[in-house]
């Protein structure tokens, strides 16, 4: 069992005892924690909530609106839903706020609790202590009979997202028609099934093959969209002669991309190649996480805009585009946030987009994805010793190759020319994770060994 509390949300797996999982009273301790510091901080008191198909979905959200209403707040009701939809029905609804219900890509005993401002962002990390706070002292103090909570359903959300998709500037539908695309879906018995089929309808893509289409939370693999979780869809793009495969996580917030011959894109490269579009259309600079692909750089550098690296974290990458009103930017897990859409990372304009610029390319996807320069990274961790000061070890390389260039935001990383090496401490489990790049494959094996040898020195 376990339960997971960041400022990214409250994830558990479902059951056990109280405090050791999700169990229904942690889900109801972390909503009335939420509700509480909503109505500190707010008079509005309205708030979105959506899920993605996990078996444990509806229950879990009947705990959640049952909890927000006994507190006197409305509660608006997506129903089934993505991450995404949810972040832009925040502001469409002048919500105090949002839930969206849902693990992201973990496996299918887990759920969670994403936490979202009036904005339609992911809450501070100032405000994730504070809730976290309210929850430890269960400060709570629900609402008397006459004052509670209504509950409203709308269903009318899939199409304002599709509708605001089709509209943006940059997606291109009557190209995309043209191009007459044949697609496979992998939807992974989640809301991508309902909302990616329809959303490629109103792009005109006739013809759409969907995999793992039925919404019951029962994800036939393992529900992160990684190379090794993608066979089936490669062998059906291939199997159909199809254009390209499209592969979405259970909230719709990841994207990631097949090619012709049941070849990877790259989960790091849905991000290169929609920037290389947007900004073909409107100069300006670009940001990533510092755990992702150089590539974006080498293509933001090429449109004569500048990259900016963040903390690892959708909630920094975001801070980060602020500060330098980057264009676009996101994360190198298949994680799309375009500015003017909403702060989100969000597999839909992702798909608009991309499909956008594959028919304005008129190359076939694996074409495309020779265009880009190729770098490999190669991801690894090492497990901690009780009482390591990871800071220490940290200090140590850095001083060992103090000649290189050292940005230390985010755990450590280290550039050596076109390589880099990324250190940092995961916020959930007891290990360093080292992530390298190169453009060479066994170049950046090599570095991330050498890392983890001097880390190992360093650790005794």
């Amino acid at each position: 069992m376990a339960l997971i509390k960041s400022i990214s949300g409250i994830r558990g797996t479902i059951g056990g005892r109280p405090g050791e999982g999700l169990s229904p009273l942690d889900v109801v301790k972390f909503t009335a924690a939420y509700g509480t510091w909503l109505c500190r901080n707010t008079e509005n008191r309205k708030v979105v909530i959506g899920r993605d198909g996990r078996i444990s979905g509806e229950m879990v959200k009947n705990l959640v609106v049952s909890t927000l209403t006994g507190l006197g707040i409305d509660v608006v009701d997506l129903g089934l839903s993505t991450t995404p939809t949810v972040e832009i029905a925040v502001k469409m609804e002048n919500a105090a706020g949002g839930i969206i219900l849902t693990a992201s890509h973990n496996p299918k005993e887990w759920n969670a609790l994403k936490l979202l401002n009036s904005e339609g962002e992911f809450i501070s990390g100032e405000d994730g202590a504070t809730l976290l706070e309210i929850a430890a002292s269960e400060d709570f103090n629900f609402a008397d009979v006459t004052k509670l909570g209504t509950y409203t359903q709308d269903d009318s959300y899939l199409q304002k997202h599709i509708d605001l998709i089709v509209n943006y500037p940059l997606v291109d539908v009557p190209a995309i028609r043209e191009r007459n695309f044949k697609v496979v879906v992998d939807a992974v018995n989640s809301t991508g099934a309902i909302f990616v089929p329809a959303l490629l309808k109103a792009l005109g893509v006739e013809q759409v093959d969907v995999l793992f289409g039925e919404v019951n939370g029962k994800f036939s693999h393992n529900p992160e969209p990684l190379p090794e979780n993608l066979t089936a869809l490669s062998n059906e793009v291939n199997k159909t002669k199809a254009d390209l495969g499209i592969a979405v996580d259970p909230d719709v917030d990841r994207l990631c991309f097949v090619c012709e011959d049941g070849s990877m894109f790259g989960e790091e490269y849905t991000l290169v190649a929609v920037s290389d579009y947007v900004l073909s259309k409107r100069k300006g600079n670009t940001v990533s996480n510092l755990s992702s692909t150089r590539a974006l750089k080498d293509v933001t550098l090429k449109h004569g805009g500048t990259y900016a690296p963040s903390a690892v974290g959708e909630v920094n990458v975001v801070k980060k585009m602020k500060e330098v009103q980057a264009v676009i930017g996101g994360e190198g897990n298949g994680g799309i946030i375009v500015p003017d859409l909403h702060y989100g990372r969000d597999a839909l304009i992702g798909i608009g987009l991309f499909l956008s610029h594959l028919a304005h390319s008129k190359k076939s996807i694996k074409a495309l994805r020779n265009s880009y320069p190729d770098y490999f990274i190669s991801k690894n961790k090492i497990e901690l010793d009780k009482g390591v000061d990871v800071q220490t070890i940290f200090g140590k390389i850095k001083d060992k190759y103090k000649n290189q260039p050292v940005n230390t935001e985010d755990g450590l990383k280290i550039e050596f020319e076109t390589d880099w090496v990324h250190l940092r401490t995961s916020n959930t489990e007891p290990i360093i994770r080292i992530y390298a790049e190169s453009q060479n494959e066994t170049t950046a094996d090599n570095i991330a060994k050498r890392i983890m040898q001097d880390i190992k020195e360093f650790m005794h």
